[in-house]
């Protein structure tokens, strides 16, 4: 067991576990999306194939995390809210994937940790500051 000190000393990306736990985050995430119809709305303006987001958002969310930004080398000049401008996100859309994401979180990542919390919380708020209106 790690001590309060190192724990406080490590990056968020590795308190959450580094990108195997991200990689399962992402796939509870996009796993909730197509399967529980409370989602159904955030579903609808995703393209048909999953996939390349599947693949995009682990990445993503390590160099965000402060983890290995390969994903930022990869999509210079790119950021979350520039690559979602051109869809209608409304506060609706915005709070189905900030719910998703929090299941995901709590679903995926170390359990009674506040990095944990943490998470989920940004991650929401983040999603509703995209929503438009």
């Amino acid at each position: 067991m790690a001590t309060p000190a190192a724990t406080a000393s490590q990056g968020a990306f590795d308190r959450i576990g580094g990108h195997a736990v991200l990689r399962r985050i992402t796939d509870r995430f996009y796993d909730l999306m197509e399967q529980d119809p409370a989602y159904a709305g955030l579903r609808a303006i995703h393209a048909p194939d999953l996939a390349p987001m599947r693949a995009s958002l682990p990445s993503f969310l390590a160099g965000w995390s402060g983890g290995p930004r390969d994903w930022w080398d990869k999509n210079p000049g790119k950021c979350m809210v520039s690559l979602h401008a051109p869809f209608a996100i409304d506060r609706d859309i915005a709070g189905q994937w900030a719910d998703a994401m929090r299941r995901a979180v709590f679903d995926s990542a170390p359990a009674d940790d506040p990095i944990t919390e943490a998470l989920a919380d940004v991650l929401g708020r983040m999603a509703l500051g995209m929503a438009k209106g």
